[in-house]
């Protein structure tokens, strides 16, 4: 498989599961579906191809264009990992690979975020909308209404007499 972002032949590597490096060109690395999950968090992962790519200097800093999948050929959606509010991730919405640029597998692990800190920043990301809080207060008012209804609905059934009174 060729480097999606230098197109030098990329080589198999065992971090504890086999990725693909650019040893001889970018030091990008590949994940299949679900192999990045696996390295996410400090700790995870093992051998001297791991501790070799986590020195390896991050030397992608977002000027890089899109870049195709290596496996499926279609363009691949850049944006910022799901625990790493710092780090653009390149994943192909085909067969779910991500590519990681030199440095960003180190990043990635120094800066995860916890369970807490993702749903704060989700949170920080979703009140920035604008009209986000207005919308969610009509929101809460509707369903204070329809609650209200569905009360005012309830005595007007047969059921609700029949049993107040028997």
């Amino acid at each position: 498989m060729n480097c999606p972002v230098c197109a030098k032949e990329m080589v198999k590597e065992n971090f504890g599961i086999d990725v693909e490096v650019c040893n001889n060109g970018c030091k990008g690395i590949w994940f299949d579906h679900g192999e990045l999950q696996l390295l996410d968090q400090p700790g995870e992962g093992m051998g001297p191809a791991l501790e070799a790519a986590l020195r390896s200097p991050r030397n992608n800093h977002g000027q890089r264009g899109q870049i195709k999948c290596p496996k499926c050929s279609i363009p691949m959606h850049t944006h910022k990992f799901e625990r790493d509010k710092e780090v653009n991730v390149d994943e192909c919405y085909g067969c779910g690979g991500f590519f990681l640029d030199s440095g960003e597998l180190n990043e990635i692990r120094n800066n995860y975020m916890s369970d807490a800190e993702v749903k704060a920043y989700a949170d920080q990301l979703i009140n920035a909308v604008p009209g986000y809080t207005d919308e969610v207060k009509k929101l809460q008012n509707e369903e204070k209404r329809i609650k209200a209804v569905g009360k005012f609905t309830d005595i007007l059934k047969k059921d609700y007499w029949t049993k107040k009174f028997q």
